[in-house]
């Protein structure tokens, strides 16, 4: 690796750690609660409004389908709500991080009512828990997460950082805005006017 792309590395993971830092480290457990509540809502406003004719559709080959971003969601979410009790109680999740890219063995039989359904349930179930959160809770168990980072001029870079549980949170609110944003475009391809849930996707 150049000197050059060695910066750029660390300028990205700088630059990440400080917006997690800012935005979930040093943050207030009801400032949390709002950022987190407000970015599933959105998501789970707009993948409402989707007709579901058209889910299991693909924009363009290499791209995930409504289907499958959905599941994505649902496959994640649902270990990241285990490692997030651990965390709430005071202890560091028993495995590895969770896998970037994690899907279910057959994402486009899954039916769509049966997606968001279970999809809401989980995210009820992180409100839930963070609801329970005391205003002054502290811990000093950390979990490990897969992150990802776009760098000017290469590919995505992808490390495994330690995360506080406040930091951990923020990561679960960007992940659902990041698929929520992907949703969209996937959606707007495939001719849906997304101008109509605008106001929900804009948390």
């Amino acid at each position: 690796m150049s000197a050059e792309a060695a910066a750029r590395e660390a300028a990205a993971k700088d630059k990440a750690r400080q917006y997690l830092a800012l935005r979930g480290t040093r943050a207030t457990v009801g400032q949390l609660r709002e950022r987190i509540d407000a970015g599933l809502a959105a998501l789970e406003a707009f993948l409402d409004s989707v007709p579901a004719a058209l889910v299991t559709r693909r924009a363009w080959p290499d791209e995930w389908s409504l289907a499958e971003i959905a599941d994505h969601l649902l496959e994640t979410h649902r270990p990241t709500l285990d490692e997030l009790r651990c965390l709430l109680a005071g202890v560091r999740p028993p495995r590895g991080p969770i896998p970037a890219g994690l899907q279910s063995v057959a994402p486009l039989t899954r039916p769509w009512p049966w997606l968001l359904r279970d999809l809401g349930r989980c995210h009820g179930d992180i409100r839930e828990a963070l609801a329970a959160v005391p205003a002054d809770f502290a811990t000093e168990a950390r979990a490990p997460l897969v992150m990802v980072a776009n760098v000017e001029g290469g590919p995505p870079l992808e490390w495994i950082e330690e995360l506080d549980w406040k930091a951990y949170v923020i990561v679960i609110r960007l992940h659902a805005l990041d698929h929520l944003n992907q949703a969209k475009k996937v959606a707007a391809a495939l001719g849906v006017d997304v101008s109509r849930a605008a106001a929900a996707g804009a948390p």
